[in-house]
């Protein structure tokens, strides 16, 4: 798409108004004569692909990796070329990345920051990875985007929806393609009002790690200033897998909605344990109970089953939206794996192409040069729409979607139905808004490593 018709849409318009990572001790080893680090010498070049292979996020961490997979195939010119053929940028040929065939290796996350932070040093080190994706947490992002800045290599994220990505915890070698918390709250707010009325009490149980902190902060924020009140907010610990303790006090306590500030089995488990209660049946202050799960993916919506039916919640992608880069991708994935893909498998697999084609535009590897060509970057033909990679704290802005529990699945994909398509206007905020770390956030200097 041109220029000026991302601007007609409003995303120049938005970025132009809109405008504490954690430091580990580690030591990088690099080669003195190298320029950058892991600068590829040879005919091929590596990519990291870290995912939760195991974990409470590990189904969204297996489709993370199949896509992975396929866009290395499409980056070296094998299967049927998937989003090259669709992506507005054209610098990618299928013939690898700037001459140099695509390998890749792959590590597990296990949902743990420290595991996380681990198993990218030692793909960094041992295995010589230019680029780290991947990813299911917030948490994960945060500790493996700090690593990826201390080593000078690009962090291009998965699965993290925590403002703080690409908030106070930004730098400069680390994007993001997903969207956030803030968005979602943006997005579902005039929805839940609408379908649920102005007038409701809510009882938050939250993850107890960073995502769930900034999820129940956006949702909070933008369901009171339509005029919900809070009725309390919970946190509860990642590892739980029995929410029924929790669950008990809602019904005493005189809320009339449930927001699960969960996700993947955390979210499953949550459900089923209030569907066990019978809260959809329900009334309270006059009212029909309702269920928020505001952040869906259809791994997660698969594994409630019949749970989620009429829930409401967002989503950053869904195989049903009809433009040509998602009909495309659904095509090529389908056809490679015989299912439709998710959520997470479509964002990294456009990560992947992302920094691909920003290294061909760029002419080198070197992340610095990566980094400059990411900024201000406008494009189409992935999957979600015409998107914005912004400048100042890499967070892509595109359309938000609102989704559904359906009624009436006709089979085990189209559990989710597309409530709303909410314009990318409404969920832009600026970069130094106070969820994002204020003033005091900046992405830094980008570093190069060797």
């Amino acid at each position: 798409m041109s220029k000026s018709n991302l601007t007609r849409r409003g995303l120049l318009r938005n970025s132009a108004i809109a405008g504490a990572g954690i430091a580990m001790p580690t030591i990088f080893t690099a080669s003195s004569a190298a320029a950058y680090t892991n600068e590829p010498t040879g005919s091929s070049v590596t990519l990291g692909f870290n995912v939760p292979q195991t974990g409470p996020y590990a189904d969204e961490g297996s489709d993370e990796l199949l896509a992975q997979q396929l866009a290395v195939e499409h980056l070296n010119g094998e299967g049927d070329g998937g989003c090259l053929n669709t992506f507005t940028s054209k610098a990618l040929k299928g013939n690898g990345i700037l001459g140099k065939k695509v390998e890749f290796v792959t590590g597990d996350t296990q949902t743990k920051s420290d595991a996380a932070r681990a198993s990218a040093k030692s793909m960094i080190e041992k295995d010589g990875a230019i680029m780290i994706n991947g990813g299911s947490s917030s948490g994960v992002a945060v500790a493996v985007q700090g690593l990826c800045q201390e080593a000078g290599v690009i962090f291009m994220a998965g699965l993290t929806h925590a403002n703080d990505t690409t908030g106070k915890d930004r730098k400069a070698n680390g994007f993001r393609h997903f969207f956030n918390a803030y968005m979602s709250g943006a997005a579902l707010a005039p929805v839940l009002a609408n379908e649920m009325g102005k007038d409701r009490r809510a009882y938050h149980l939250t993850a107890d790690y960073n995502w769930g902190w900034t999820q129940e902060e956006s949702i909070v924020a933008s369901t009171e200033a339509l005029g919900w009140e809070t009725v309390n907010t919970v946190k509860t610990p990642l590892a739980s897998t029995d929410f029924s303790s929790y669950i008990t006090p809602v019904l005493n306590s005189g809320a009339d909605v449930l927001v699960l500030n969960h996700y993947g089995g955390n979210m499953v488990n949550s459900l089923s344990n209030a569907i066990q209660f019978d809260l959809l049946s329900k009334q309270v202050n006059g009212k029909d109970f309702k269920i928020v799960v505001p952040l869906y993916s259809e791994l997660m919506a698969a594994g409630a089953g019949e749970n989620i039916k009429g829930v409401l919640g967002s989503m950053n992608y869904n195989w049903q939206l009809d433009n040509e880069g998602s009909k495309q991708f659904v095509k090529s994935f389908g056809e490679k794996y015989g299912k439709p893909p998710s959520n997470s498998a479509q964002t990294c697999y456009a990560q992947v192409l992302l920094y691909a084609d920003a290294c061909e535009r760029a002419g080198t590897f070197n992340p610095c040069g990566v980094v400059e060509a990411l900024e201000g970057f406008e494009f189409d033909g992935l999957g979600n729409g015409p998107t914005l990679y912004r400048a100042e704290d890499h967070q892509c802005f595109k359309d938000v979607l609102v989704v559904r529990g359906a009624q009436n699945p006709t089979n085990a994909y189209d559990t989710l139905e597309i409530v709303e398509i909410t314009p990318v206007d409404q969920v832009t905020y600026a970069p130094n808004h106070p969820m994002f770390g204020g003033d005091d956030a900046t992405l830094g200097e980008c570093n190069p490593g060797a």
